[in-house]
């Protein structure tokens, strides 16, 4: 956190804009249930509303108490005389939230809907397979110390955040909108939950080779990005703003995601033009969302060419990473939130560490990065392996065969269409 709200004026433009940060939330729900299968689009859909409400509830009674949104105190390791706190220990199931500043409570406003975003970002990777019962589970264990965790080393006073103090790395691991603390960690969950849940049955029947399972709705999934578009604009202010203290580049921060989303879908739309012949609705829609993730690292930063550019980049690798992962890897993602959310997060972050002013700054993002891939993604999958244990992921054949609306709800989306079986299971 570098300076963080100042004036009475940004502490309600702050407010406006973190009340319209949940449009985002909407969009990528309505994504994560197009892209998968007319026979879970209830559950797809019910899940992300709960999942989001055990994440608030969690946060609220336990989580805070870590993030350090509202003060307290920290638990640290004094190494080579510096300070690298770990951990904060602020009030108990949000105890003195009343007595708090107003800054301070906005700044808790904020993280209480950014991990409600993060925990939606796996329920789509595990759409079709994934037990509504494990991913409240999993959406409990993140909102208790996952994201906490994160929330406190990044955006409080933890050892990331203080590397410019330290080590003198431009002004600290910067992430004013969420493209670490949300995305990346929501997409290195959405990889840890696919790896537990495995692919949908008949996804890869042979070795080398990967049957399409296209979204049963478009429409979804590309309106759910438009309205994912006006919440990332409004999150990326308020983070500016939260964060920052930059209110001088609030509107160039509205522009900047703008212009990266925008760069993004051209190029996925370029891409996959020429190698398929025709764009493609669900990568295009991907694209899009990876310039938007992309902008929460670099939208109050970097200037609009800057933006522009990062977003073609992220727009450009994401139909060449979902072929990676499903092709090369055999990694079943029907939501593409490991490409748009933590692909295009990673390299929003070290996007932001190349155009961003101060010295040292692109070492401080590859720092944060690192701490990403080498502390959260092992911390991540050692959970969700003893909670699988628990809790398990994945629904039993019977239960994906008829599909997750029957089997754990007891009725349709659509209960006036008749849905065929796939072939995979005759």
């Amino acid at each position: 956190m570098i300076e963080g709200l100042a004036t009475d004026n940004q502490v309600t433009l702050g407010l406006v804009m973190i009340l319209l940060a949940p449009l985002a939330i909407a969009g990528v729900a309505l994504v994560n249930t197009g892209l998968g299968r007319s026979r879970s689009a209830a559950q797809a859909l019910l899940g992300n509303a709960v999942l989001i409400a055990v994440a608030v509830i969690v946060f609220a009674l336990v989580g805070a108490s870590f993030s350090g949104a509202l003060g307290g105190g920290h638990v640290a390791l004094n190494v080579a005389g510096k300070s690298w706190n770990l951990l904060g220990l602020g009030p108990v199931a949000l105890s003195g939230f009343g007595k708090s500043e107003v800054p301070a409570q906005l700044r808790l406003l904020l993280e209480i809907f950014a991990v409600a975003f993060a925990v939606i970002i796996p329920w789509g990777s595990g759409a079709d397979r994934l037990r509504l019962a494990a991913g409240c589970a999993a959406a409990a264990v993140m909102a208790a110390l996952i994201f906490p965790l994160a929330a406190y080393w990044i955006w409080s006073d933890g050892w990331l955040a203080t590397l410019g103090k330290n080590f003198g790395l431009g002004t600290g691991f910067l992430d004013p909108g969420g493209a670490a603390t949300i995305h990346a960690l929501g997409g290195i969950t959405a990889l840890v939950t696919v790896w537990i849940v495995g692919p949908r049955r008949g996804k890869f029947p042979r070795e080398g080779l990967s049957t399409a399972m296209p979204g049963h709705n478009a429409v979804y999934v590309v309106f759910g990005s438009f309205l994912a578009l006006v919440g990332w604009m409004a999150w990326n202010v308020a983070g500016a703003v939260t964060w920052m203290g930059t209110g001088y580049v609030l509107i160039q921060t509205a522009l900047n995601t703008l212009l990266s989303a925008s760069g993004a879908l051209a190029a996925t739309v370029a891409l996959t033009s020429v190698r398929f012949g025709k764009p493609d609705a669900s990568l295009c829609s991907n694209g899009w969302l990876a310039g938007l993730v992309a902008s929460s690292a670099s939208a109050a930063l970097v200037g609009p060419l800057g933006a522009l550019f990062i977003g073609i980049v992220a727009g450009a690798i994401t139909p060449l990473v979902v072929e990676l992962l499903e092709l090369a890897l055999a990694i079943d993602d029907p939501s593409g939130a490991i490409t748009s959310h933590a692909a295009g997060a990673l390299w929003g972050l070290f996007a932001a560490g190349i155009f961003a002013p101060g010295h040292n700054q692109l070492l401080a993002q590859v720092v944060g990065i690192a701490a990403l891939l080498g502390v959260f993604l092992p911390l991540v999958y050692l959970l969700f392996a003893i909670l699988n244990k628990i809790v398990p992921f994945r629904v039993d054949p019977d239960g994906e065969r008829m599909g997750m609306d029957l089997h754990e709800l007891g009725g349709g989306a659509y209960p006036e269409f008749v849905i065929h079986r796939d072939e995979s299971y005759r």
